[in-house]
């Protein structure tokens, strides 16, 4: 029986292909990894954990649920690099579990956009109607009771900073999600509060603050936008915050920071997706690389029926 050896155009061609299809995806995914990584590294990001500080030691639940005591705290954060606004602020939680089986199923997303079904309370318990008469509390459910209520106010160089809290949401969830004629009613009047109020005199397709946290994290640890600087800030200036710092993390052991960000192309800092692009790009062109060495070396013919194991017997097989 005659053997052919790497001699078939088809084999030629096969080879071709695969070679190629490695070495352009990591042509293509490599350099989009390196550019990545550039601009993360470019993005200007501070971090200030302010939980511990910002309370008293002895008795943290305590102090954080005491309503007449001040919840004001003031931080210095000192600005390393030129930040160039947009500067973004955000809230980090971290230990907060947004992704809780029922906790994110305690909302009602038909009271959330229709006027007509304030009345529509179905799995909101235990913050689905008001204790002085059962009336229905809109919005309904935990996710909306336990909402964000810690809030920052900046200065630099004893000027205040104006933060602009203006579209800081989808604009999917604003139009799509919530009704611009709901108001909120019967929110946070019972006898545990668990968060922020709401101005019942602005739909809550405007409460944006809301907005941004309904749509719930997949992750303990995460941030939720709080508004934007526009100006910007230069080097070794010291930005002043004053805290107030209502929101209870102590109670399940979780944390809180401030966070302040410039961004680039691909949003903030965020070095993965740059180390993902240049992993799976190295791989392929290693691949590729490896393809081209053993069809040099070693080349096999494509098809070659001697190659099955009931054929190896055969004299003609090479070897």
């Amino acid at each position: 029986m005659q053997t052919h050896r790497g001699g078939s155009g088809t084999e030629h061609i096969a080879h071709a292909l695969v070679i190629g299809a490695f070495s352009l995806i990591g042509v293509i995914f490599v350099p989009i990894g390196l550019a990545s990584l550039a601009a993360s590294q470019n993005t200007v990001e501070l971090i200030d954990r302010y939980d511990a500080e910002c309370v008293s030691a002895n008795d943290k639940v305590g102090f954080i649920q005491d309503t007449k005591t001040d919840k004001a705290c003031t931080r210095k954060i000192t600005v390393p690099k030129p930040m160039k606004g947009p500067i973004h602020i955000y809230y980090q939680l971290e230990n907060f579990y947004q992704n809780h089986r029922r906790y994110v199923k305690s909302r009602n997303d038909k009271q959330l956009l229709y006027k007509d079904a304030a009345s529509t309370i179905t799995n909101c318990e235990p913050e689905a109607t008001s204790e002085d008469g059962g009336a229905p509390i809109v919005p309904c459910g935990l996710i909306a009771w336990s909402l964000f209520n810690d809030t920052y106010s900046f200065s630099l160089n004893k000027k205040a900073v104006e933060v602009n809290k203006k579209n800081i949401a989808w604009d999917s969830d604003k139009n799509k999600k919530f009704g611009s004629d709901v108001f909120p009613s019967n929110f946070q009047k019972g006898g545990l509060i668990g968060g922020a109020k709401l101005n019942e005199k602005i739909p809550l397709s405007e409460q944006e603050d809301l907005i941004v946290w309904m749509r719930t994290a997949a992750l303990p640890t995460f941030r939720k936008l709080y508004g934007r600087i526009e100006s910007d800030i230069m080097a070794s200036d010291e930005i002043t915050v004053v805290i107030q710092n209502n929101y209870n993390t102590y109670s399940f052991g979780g944390t809180k920071a401030l966070v302040l960000s410039t961004t680039s192309w691909i949003g903030g800092r965020n070095n993965f997706i740059g180390v993902a692009y240049v992993a799976i790009g190295g791989i392929c062109l290693f691949l590729a690389m490896g393809f081209v060495i053993l069809y040099v070396i070693k080349p096999r013919a494509l098809g070659d029926p001697n190659y099955l194991s009931w054929n190896k017997e055969n004299p003609d097989h090479p070897n």
